[in-house]
């Protein structure tokens, strides 16, 4: 008589466990994508360099997505986050930039894309720092990493089409251009400009549908043409937050300003209500005025 194994006895798949490894396993993903970009780069494929590092910010954002959905955020993810956006939008963007371009502009040009490195490390280490505490609420402070990359990654392709040779060539950005771009992109990351975040999307509310308007038309444009779509995305990103950061400065200094003659005629009324012993040592000297 055969006998039947009790259901008891088989072991039923961890879904927890299958839905905790998704996100790591996108992360681990983000960086074969970046180490793939540095070998491309080392071998002169630049254009695939680029491409390949935009992949690994698009499977960045999924694994953020995927951990806060299935609510399974750890510190460990957190960390190893960190470590991989560091190769992919640091290093390997340096790398792109250094063998396309700089790798022939002298001994010392190699520091620049250190400082680009320095910047994202920093960047990134902050941003673990902030998430501890209460970031504001839909902004980052500082300009992501990946969308810095992102930026440098997409600047090739965009190079080699025929609208910006008619139109762009002759602002001569393989050179002095690059440098300034760079530079920017540095000081953007460690400073405190806010930069938005992906608005998030839905049907029953008008920010929802915004967000969903938005997604749809970066998604349509970085397939229906990346070469055109992706880089002056990256720089109206870039220039939209320091714009604003600029105009509220400018803003709060207008509203700081007080007229002169209010601050002559409060500066008077706290002179006569000042204490004897915190009067200047000359009036002190001549007594009250008759």
């Amino acid at each position: 008589m055969e006998l039947i194994p009790r259901r008891s006895h088989l072991r039923r798949p961890n879904m927890r466990r299958v839905v905790v490894v998704m996100p790591s396993a996108f992360t681990l993903g983000n960086l074969f994508f970046g180490f793939w970009s540095i070998v491309s780069a080392f071998n002169g494929n630049f254009r695939w360099a680029g491409w390949f590092i935009v992949f690994a910010a698009i499977l960045d954002m999924l694994d953020g997505r995927v951990a806060r959905l299935s609510k399974t955020n750890s510190r460990f993810g957190a960390e190893l986050d960190s470590l991989v956006d560091v190769i992919s939008f640091g290093v390997a963007p340096a790398l792109l930039m250094y063998f396309l371009d700089f790798a022939s502009g002298g001994r010392f040009a190699w520091v620049l894309c250190y400082i680009y490195v320095v910047a994202v490390a920093l960047r990134l280490a902050r941003y673990n720092v902030l998430a501890d505490s209460k970031p504001t609420p839909g902004w980052f402070t500082g300009m992501p990493s990946p969308a810095a990359g992102c930026t440098l990654a997409v600047y090739y392709p965009f190079s080699q089409t025929e609208w910006y040779r008619a139109s762009l060539a002759y602002l001569d950005l393989q050179h002095q251009g690059l440098v300034v771009l760079i530079l920017l992109l540095s000081v953007l990351m460690v400073s405190n400009v806010k930069y938005p975040r992906f608005p998030a999307i839905g049907l029953r509310t008008a920010r929802g549908i915004f967000g969903l308007t938005v997604h749809l038309g970066i998604l349509l444009g970085g397939l229906l043409a990346p070469e055109h779509f992706l880089f002056p995305l990256g720089l109206f990103y870039m220039i939209f937050g320091a714009g604003r950061a600029l105009v509220l400065g400018l803003m709060e200094r207008g509203e700081v300003e007080v007229p002169d003659e209010a601050v002559t005629e409060g500066n008077e009324t706290a002179d006569a209500n000042l204490p004897e012993r915190r009067r200047p040592w000359g009036e002190r000297r001549q007594g009250p005025t008759p």
